[in-house]
């Protein structure tokens, strides 16, 4: 074979390999499986959650808690607006709304909370709960976690539940406030006023326990009680409570029957005489019955009126607010709409 056709030989094995070669890479391209690329949100595009937060009641540990269960979910890194002293939360939570959050969380005490729904209250938005406080009385109501991970986790993602706020106008002021759980006059409200907070900070809870048996040596003081526009009701008294829900710290229950969704307000007048009428009540409480004792009595109304013979101790949601001789008290009913995991039979 000549020089030539050898040359040509090769040539011709040469394109045939080349296109051997190009097809077997295209068949493997076709067969190779498409992966495409996972498609990211920019954080403009991701939901915002806006945390109102108490900045005593909770340390870097936690807030890194918040911001990781946030990204984790898929949502943008959470906004952190603090509190004050002056504003405990109510100017904040209209800046969060300004700022387009999809979802206000109330991070401190109970008295952020309250401050926080005072604006939320009867708009389209919804508070979540991250309990940093002591005593979480809505918090408990809703069974909502003091694990601020978990707790991040159902205001983000559970389901939005209405529920009702009351609201007090204290000495016939022009300005109503908000309460979520319980507001009332004597006992209860001198125990309020009179636990330190550096108590509760050290022991938690139990500092109300301390102020409590301190309080029990007060006298009864005389009342009269208007519910729904009626007439009057007088009674003896050593405290009275407006509840929304009737859950109490330690799981003890004070209103059996509150609700804290049925459109109404339950009410309790406590008038025991001495250590064995305290006594007695406790046994009702624990025992969580409607009926059992003649110094306690409960009415349900959507309005009520209490007025008292001399000013007393009085508290919204656990928070003092001095002495005073009478509250006005009304039911706002499904105005507030919070982030709710599973939720408590009884509530």
């Amino acid at each position: 074979m000549s020089a030539t056709a050898w040359f040509v030989t090769l040539a011709v094995l040469v394109v045939v390999l080349l296109l051997a070669a190009g097809t077997a890479t295209l068949i493997a391209r076709r067969r190779r499986p498409v992966v495409e690329a996972p498609l990211v949100a920019e954080p403009e595009d991701r939901p915002l959650a806006v945390v109102v937060v108490n900045p005593v009641k909770i340390d870097d540990a936690g807030r890194v808690k918040v911001t990781e269960t946030c990204l984790e979910l898929g949502w943008a890194e959470p906004l952190w607006i603090e509190t004050t002293v002056d504003d405990p939360g109510s100017g904040q939570a209209r800046d969060a709304l300004d700022k387009g959050a999809d979802v206000v969380l109330a991070c401190g005490g109970d008295g952020t909370v309250r401050a926080v729904a005072h604006v939320l209250a009867g708009t389209d938005s919804v508070m979540g709960l991250l309990p940093a406080g002591t005593g979480n009385l809505l918090a408990r109501t809703l069974g909502t976690p003091t694990d601020l991970a978990a707790a991040t986790r159902i205001a983000l993602t559970g389901d939005d539940r209405a529920i009702d706020v009351g609201r007090v106008r204290v000495d016939d002021g022009e300005n109503e406030d908000t309460f979520l759980v319980m507001a009332g006059t004597g006992f209860d409200a001198a125990i309020m006023e009179n636990t330190p907070e550096g108590l509760k900070g050290k022991v938690g809870p139990l500092a109300y326990v301390v102020s409590g048996l301190r309080a029990m040596r007060g006298r009864r003081t005389g009342v009269v009680l208007h519910f729904d526009g009626g007439g009057p009701v007088r009674r003896r008294s050593r405290t009275v409570v407006v509840g929304n829900s009737g859950t109490l710290l330690g799981g003890l229950v004070l209103m059996p029957e509150a609700t804290i969704d049925d459109g109404h307000l339950d009410v309790v007048n406590i008038a025991p005489k001495g250590f064995a009428g305290w006594v007695a009540v406790l046994v009702r409480v624990v025992s969580r019955k409607r009926r059992g004792h003649s110094r306690v009595e409960h009415w349900q109304a959507r309005t009520i009126t209490i007025a008292a013979d001399a000013p007393q101790p009085a508290q919204i949601d656990g928070d003092p607010i001095g002495d005073v001789g009478r509250l006005e008290v009304r039911v706002d009913p499904g105005v507030l709409h919070v982030r709710v995991g599973e939720e408590r039979d009884g509530d």
